[in-house]
């Protein structure tokens, strides 16, 4: 008998080697947060949102639906559109990519890694920029802390697996769509050493 889903599995696509050097492009990962964030959408609404033109948010969108990483959503389309939906709602990083032997590998490792950090910076920036278009109950429910503890390796590890499991704890208290003030949020967690000399 299988072995019951975690449901959270099902949300979360963990990283291999192949799925990392299909995913680790700056466009294909906007393209691919653009369709977490908004929803389904077309090459051509998603390359006007973006900036880029259609043949490129098309072959990227296609290197993207080859990796797993997006489907067809053909419940949207109309005639000959092809719309686009996100398979997963976020993705998995394995450090041990970082690591790989392949010199290709590590270099996506890389780059994604920092295009996520590019990617909370201007979230972060965009949230300062526009915080005052939002109501004073918003206002005072953001937060942009940063703490310096010294722990060791070990509890490093727990505050990570703590801070993690208290925001999947959130889910369960998500509003159903009849709540007026209830918005999507984004959460950045940043977990690093730093040298103090």
């Amino acid at each position: 008998m299988d072995e019951p889903t975690d449901p959270q599995d099902l949300r979360i696509h963990s990283l291999d080697a192949r799925s990392l050097r299909g995913l680790a492009h700056p466009l294909r990962m906007e393209l691919l947060r653009a369709l977490r964030r908004d929803g389904p959408a077309t090459a051509s609404q998603l390359a006007a949102k973006l900036g880029e033109s259609s043949g490129a948010t098309s072959y990227h969108l296609r290197r993207l639906a080859a990796h797993g990483f997006v489907e067809d959503a053909p419940e949207h389309g109309k005639g000959r559109e092809r719309w686009w939906k996100a398979v997963h709602e976020g993705v998995r990083f394995d450090d041990a990519l970082l690591k790989d032997r392949d010199p290709e590998v590590r270099g996506a490792a890389d780059l994604f890694l920092h295009e996520v950090a590019n990617n909370h910076t201007s979230e972060i920036a965009t949230w300062l920029g526009t915080r005052g278009d939002w109501s004073e109950a918003w206002r005072r429910a953001s937060d942009t802390s940063d703490w310096t503890l010294r722990l060791t390796p070990e509890l490093a590890e727990e505050l990570v697996h703590t801070m993690h499991e208290l925001l999947e704890s959130y889910r369960a208290k998500e509003p159903g769509g009849g709540a007026p003030d209830a918005e999507r949020v984004r959460v950045h967690t940043h977990v690093f050493p730093v040298h103090t000399d």
